[in-house]
């Protein structure tokens, strides 16, 4: 009997949920053939059999919530005697337990995180409601969520929970597929339930009518609120401090789950590493001008598009093999050196952020860089990434510069020990020589490099000789690959 195991999804990344199952019991399948749809906070993917047989087992039914290395099915190999599948044949000690929410306990820790198959202001079947400017965000309750008559549409576990705690489902905006109600969901109407109901006395009798969050804003002109008096006061002891103050307007939202992960490795990752943070200004201009000639042809030939991000790889990869200190992890008093050179590049999502990984980023031309990347980037955005496109990553670049910031001081992503942070290019007045050898003023694209690392590892000098070497490839290379103005050693994509 070969078991099927829930696979880690990513970095901190410890539970998924079954979206799907592909297969039944009593199915012939082949090695690598899909069994199971996964979903987590970070990725959507297909579990691969591991090997060809029979489905003897399932144990996790669409919609349980399971945790890394949990078995989801087994499988007779081929040639091992299949027995015939009973109703009998999973135990019920066996099965992975489906986490539920106890009406006198607090949400789980995934409470109010929303499913990112949709985007969290899009209504039932990824449609705003007509005249809807501002619709209630997913799981919250709406007088309107599912018309008389319609099918709800709904998970099993989110049926589950709805029941054990008189939620009723087609009061639920459904974050899911078509807008599928999801455990989530339910989760998130339930916390609001609890958090709106002691304010619904006090608003009455001040007169005023108390509605839930992210309420339409055709009946509104604010976002909606909820009475700020309804929060309870900080116990005793407790040094946390109230956000609000009496009677201000507010909008409570429990944190998303994926939000809940970066915070807490972001905090991990300040506690841990000695963060010290080197800028450097480059100069663009030859990268701006040869991007300008040769993209459209690029393009074409290449069929992705070509952005500044492979020529800053190119000039990392090369960074890296010169000083391996950057490539390198700590693990407790001993240092790791990575031979292997995986470029993490962080992707913002409407949801959260996520890096996924470009292995082997040394090893790949230009147009393989560009393509990677590009193509990293757009999956990440559709949630289709697969595991391991967000794993071992020894080195990783942010890019803000995008959305117009200059620089900035990014944390570093655990367990690596540096970052750098791309600022944008732009054309900037720079006192260069002329033919001539003497002074002038002449318009330059520049950007701020700003390079975060660990200073438990790396002394300043090191990060300055790293950047300093980055910085000569990026203004001096003559990028053969796509200009032909001279020999460069050979890479593969």
């Amino acid at each position: 009997m070969i078991e099927v195991v829930m696979p880690e999804m990513g970095e901190s990344v410890s539970e998924g949920t079954i979206t799907r199952w592909l297969v039944a019991i009593g199915d012939a399948v082949e090695k690598d053939q899909p069994l199971v749809e996964i979903s987590t906070d970070k990725v959507d993917a297909e579990i691969p059999s591991p090997a060809a047989g029979t489905i003897q087992e399932i144990r996790a039914e669409e919609g349980a919530v399971v945790q890394v290395d949990a078995v989801l099915a087994v499988i007779a190999a081929d040639g091992a005697g299949a027995r015939a599948p009973t109703n009998a044949s999973t135990p019920a000690a066996a099965k992975v337990p489906v986490k539920e929410v106890a009406a006198s306990s607090p949400p789980p820790e995934a409470a109010g995180a929303v499913s990112a198959l949709a985007h969290p202001r899009l209504g039932r079947g990824g449609r705003l409601p007509a005249g809807d400017a501002t619709p209630p965000a997913a799981g919250a309750v709406a007088e309107t969520a599912v018309p008389a008559g319609e099918r709800i549409l709904a998970t099993p576990i989110a049926r589950k929970i709805a029941a054990a705690e008189g939620v009723d489902l087609a009061s639920v905006r459904g974050s899911g597929a078509q807008g599928r109600v999801t455990r989530e969901d339910v989760l998130r109407a339930i916390e609001l339930r609890k958090t709106a109901a002691p304010s619904r006395p006090r608003a009455a009798a001040a007169g005023a009518a108390v509605r839930p969050a992210r309420e339409p804003a055709a009946a509104s002109p604010p976002a909606a609120s909820l009475a700020a008096s309804a929060a309870p006061a900080a116990p005793a002891g407790d040094f946390h401090v109230r956000p609000w103050v009496e009677g201000e307007r507010v909008e409570i939202e429990p944190m998303s789950r994926i939000r809940k992960l970066t915070a807490r490795h972001m905090s991990y990752s300040q506690a841990t590493s000695v963060h010290v943070t080197t800028l450097f200004h480059i100069d663009m201009t030859r990268i701006v001008e040869i991007r300008e000639r040769v993209k459209a042809a690029f393009e074409r030939e290449h069929g992705t598009k070509l952005t500044f991000m492979p020529f800053v790889f190119r000039a990392l990869a090369t960074a890296l093999h010169a000083h391996p200190k950057f490539n390198a992890a700590i693990d407790g008093e001993t240092i790791v050196y990575k031979k292997d050179v995986n470029l993490g590049m962080a992707v913002a999502l409407d949801w959260g952020l996520i890096v996924p990984v470009i292995h082997d980023a040394d090893q790949a031309s230009l147009a393989g860089l560009a393509r990677k990347a590009n193509d990293l980037a757009e999956r990440a955005r559709a949630k289709k990434l697969k595991p391991d496109e967000i794993q071992r990553g020894t080195f990783t670049v942010t890019n803000p510069g995008v959305f117009g910031s200059l620089f900035g001081t990014p944390i570093i992503n655990q367990p690596q020990v540096a970052i750098l942070c791309i600022g944008a290019i732009e054309k900037r007045p720079m006192v260069v020589a002329d033919s001539t050898g003497r002074d002038a003023i002449a318009i330059r694209h520049m950007a701020y490099f700003a390079l975060t690392y660990d200073h438990r590892l790396i002394d300043g000098a090191d990060a300055e000789l790293f950047m300093r070497d980055v910085k000569a490839t990026l203004e001096n290379e003559t990028w053969s690959e796509l200009t032909g103005a001279g020999p460069r050693a050979a890479r593969s994509d």
